[in-house]
């Protein structure tokens, strides 16, 4: 993509939690934005708040949802690009509605899609993907050490792969998985160019965790909230996090390099270096906010990966990506903001934290 264009760049989820920085970075280096969202989530409309007062003029927002399609196909009429993040984000959300999970996951982005190919020019569409369309991993077999679970084989160890086979479970994942397809297929049958990021844990500030989705900031709000945290399974479960800034250094090096990289799916997370089980990160808002925790276990959820770890060493090398940021840096980062937004104090234990790293 030409950085000269001066047409603007549609990200649909704009003022949710990754729209919202990924907006913020666009609009940062000059360009103008068009934010789509439903606000349909509670406390993204404060997102939406700050982005206009940050960037004034340079963000467009239009309230509008994705399975309506001929306000998308206006919304994406005369831009640029578009980074498609707007979706149902839940597993649990999408068993008990499986029609709408598809209806938002895969008609919505079959909309955009449609919007795009009948432009008839090659705009780049880059999607929101999830680390769930390989599946629950049960064919890895799994030891316990200490407070997590790992693989038994070392090389796996390395984190999973674009080569591991796809493998959807639960609503949520058929329709993500889905979506994925479209994106890519698209761009072989239409030439739409597009790229494909299979996330795993995303996790920053503007971020509004709850149990469903978002779990670094949902655990951070029970704890600064002094709100009892419930854990699913045995709180062993590992994933690798990101913080989003990584994530937006991504997306924005995707659209800048797309001749090269369209038709692509790469696998981004934190990798090996950031991957922690829940029980690692409760420990980690203790020693942070100096406040115990009150727990509660329940069964595990339908679909629950035990472990989950990126190997995003493609997605890296292709977009010349920077390290990531540590865990714990990121998280105490994200424990500072939330603690501000609701007018506490913990910066003196977060000094502490760090003075004893």
């Amino acid at each position: 993509m030409r950085r000269t264009d001066d047409r603007p760049v549609l990200i649909t989820g704009g003022a949710g939690f990754i729209g919202s920085n990924l907006a913020d970075r666009l609009a940062s280096e000059g360009h103008e934005v068009i934010v789509f969202d439903a606000l349909s989530r509670a406390g993204v409309e404060r997102n939406l708040t700050w982005l206009r007062d940050r960037h004034g003029s340079r963000i467009t927002s239009i309230i509008g949802d994705v399975r309506d399609e001929d306000e998308l196909a206006r919304a994406a009429a005369e831009v640029k690009g578009v980074f498609h993040l707007a979706a149902q984000v839940a597993v649990t959300t999408s068993l008990v509605d499986p029609r709408e999970d598809f209806d938002i996951n895969v008609r919505g982005t079959v909309n955009l899609l449609d919007a795009v190919r009948l432009r008839g020019e090659p705009v780049p569409v880059i999607f929101a993907s999830t680390n769930k369309v390989y599946g629950d991993l049960a064919d890895m077999p799994l030891e316990q050490h200490g407070d997590r679970y790992e693989p038994r084989a070392l090389i796996a160890r390395r984190g999973v792969d674009e080569s591991r086979r796809l493998d959807f479970h639960t609503p949520y994942g058929c329709s993500k998985g889905s979506a994925d397809q479209y994106v890519l297929d698209y761009c072989r049958s239409f030439g739409i160019p597009s790229v494909v990021f299979r996330m795993s844990c995303i996790y920053g500030r503007r971020q509004m965790g709850t149990e469903d989705q978002g779990w670094v900031a949902h655990f951070l709000i029970r704890a600064l909230e002094g709100r009892r945290l419930t854990i699913y399974g045995d709180g062993k479960q590992v994933r690798d996090v990101l913080d989003v800034d990584d994530a937006a250094n991504a997306y924005v090096a995707a659209l800048y390099d797309i001749d090269r990289v369209a038709g692509r799916a790469f696998n981004l997370g934190g990798g090996p270096e950031n991957a922690i089980s829940l029980l690692q990160l409760i420990e980690e808002i203790r020693a942070i906010t100096g406040r115990a925790l009150d727990l509660e276990f329940e069964d595990w959820r339908q679909g629950d990966q035990r472990w989950y770890v990126s190997d995003a060493h493609v997605a890296r090398a292709e977009l010349n990506l920077p390290r990531p940021r540590g865990w714990r840096d990121g998280v105490a980062r994200l424990a500072d903001w939330l603690a501000s937004e609701r007018g506490l104090d913990i910066r003196p234990v977060l000094h502490l934290a760090s003075a004893a790293e």
